[in-house]
């Protein structure tokens, strides 16, 4: 098949790493984005952060909703590249992308219209709610690309050929970094002046595929972007990505909910040093994650294949090498958290404040690392509703689990343990469904060959 990669033979350590490397770099390129404007907009102090980290939570539920056809792609065109069926690769390639523009057009403009009444769940100041109401409009017009951008990012990913969006999101992100000094001081538009940045970038990020993919790439022999549905593509594509979109923006509604009862607790603060915190605590997620899709897109060919005894290898290999991070994340989460946090915020209440955030939840980063690894094994065999059931439990049980911990007097930093203790409960949780069910589900693939 053209334009892909064989990733049913070979050494799996190298192919894991090789494949898994650019994917947590165009992770990392991804949350650069906000790092970068949070770093920027931290030196205009802790109420302009506040106002934009209100938006970064709708932002996270919008990447959240653009999983299902990340995913989505990454599962159905690599199973199809692993069954070497080319026609139906590139049939799903067009489906996940059709999906992935009506999906944004819809969500984009319901953010657009209504604004003003979902920013003022947050019961902000009045100055710092007009400020993120200007925010989420503008980036809301440039939904389209980040979710276009994402299925190509996905079919990229299960053609082996991780590079390419790496590449391409790290020119988007050295425009954001020139953009942002440039457009929030040097024009002194403010926090506008981030969120037009970010638009830019991102709208350059897509041109850049549309060309690679039109006149550089004869990826899976060509395809083209937009088609009419058909139900056998498109049942495929939603049962493969709808649970990880679901349990993703059922994850972001929670953490509305945590950041208006932050905001009760601690005000501004409380709700910057939770927006902040979770940015910075990206590092780990991303890093995971950047691991998980390169599990996922490996497991899919390979499980496709019959090559059952290179899935268990390639999972204890992610297992290591996850697990190796994710202790050192919890290491500088504890021991160095105000260090870390006055990177992005300077005034001292706000890095005295989100080190406590990070000490608190860095107990949790090996657990979220066990998790989201296991995740990509979920996603790697087709089997994505497990997942999303244990991370949609033990997420909605943050809430009252909070709501106890304040109750009990430990005022904001009842939510922060809310937040850890059910992180750990869900990587242990994921890790012994697998175990359990590992013979069973790994004895005889079972992919679509439409």
């Amino acid at each position: 098949m053209q334009g892909i990669k064989n990733l049913t033979q070979g050494p799996i350590n190298r192919q894991l790493f090789n494949l898994a490397m650019p994917i947590m770099a165009t992770s990392f390129i991804q949350m650069a984005y906000s790092l970068t404007d949070m770093a920027w907009v931290g030196r205009l102090g802790s109420e302009a952060v506040a106002a934009i980290g209100s938006v970064g939570i709708l932002t996270w539920m919008s990447g959240s909703i653009s999983l299902l056809n990340k995913v989505g792609s990454e599962v159905s065109v690599g199973q199809s590249i692993g069954a070497q069926n080319q026609e139906a690769a590139r049939n799903f390639a067009s489906h996940n992308i059709t999906i992935a523009l009506i999906i944004s057009l819809c969500w984009g403009g319901l953010l657009f219209v209504f604004a003003d009444p979902i920013i003022r769940i947050y019961e902000l100041e009045e100055h710092i709610t007009a400020n993120a109401i200007q925010y989420l409009r503008i980036v809301s017009t440039g939904l389209p690309f980040v979710f276009l951008s994402a299925a190509f990012t996905g079919i990229y990913n299960a053609a082996g050929r991780s590079k390419i969006p790496f590449f391409i999101s790290g020119t988007g992100l050295v425009l954001n970094i020139i953009l942002d000094p440039l457009l929030i001081f040097g024009l002194g538009l403010g926090t506008n002046g981030a969120a037009y940045a970010t638009w830019i970038a991102e709208a350059s990020v897509f041109l850049i595929f549309v060309y690679q993919l039109r006149y550089r790439d004869a990826l899976l022999g060509g395809f083209s972007f937009f088609t009419r549905l058909k139900k056998q593509y498109t049942r495929r594509i939603l049962k493969l990505g709808l649970p990880v979109a679901t349990l993703n923006t059922l994850f972001a509604f929670v953490n509305m909910f945590l950041c208006r009862t932050a905001s009760e607790q601690g005000g501004h603060i409380g709700l910057m040093t939770f927006t902040t915190g979770g940015q910075i605590e990206a590092i780990t997620w991303n890093t995971s994650q950047g691991f998980s899709t390169a599990l996922s897109a490996f497991i899919a060919q390979n499980y496709a294949a019959g090559r059952i005894e290179r899935v268990l290898k390639a999972w204890h290999t992610t297992l290591w090498m996850t697990g190796i991070f994710g202790t050192f994340c919890t290491l500088l989460f504890v021991f160095f958290g105000n260090e870390v946090f006055s990177i992005f915020v300077p005034e001292q209440a706000a890095y005295e404040a989100g080190g406590v955030f990070l000490r608190i939840d860095g107990y949790s980063q090996l657990f979220m690392m066990l998790e989201i690894t296991m995740q990509g094994v979920f996603y790697g065999i087709g089997r994505t509703i497990p997942p999303a059931i244990i991370s949609i439990a033990c997420n909605y049980m943050r809430i009252p689990l909070a709501i106890v911990f304040v109750q009990m007097g430990m005022g904001v930093e009842g939510i922060w343990w809310a937040v850890c203790v059910t992180t750990v409960a869900k990587g242990l949780v994921l890790l012994s469904w697998f175990v359990i069910i590992k013979k069973k589900c790994l004895s005889i693939p079972s992919v679509t060959k439409e």
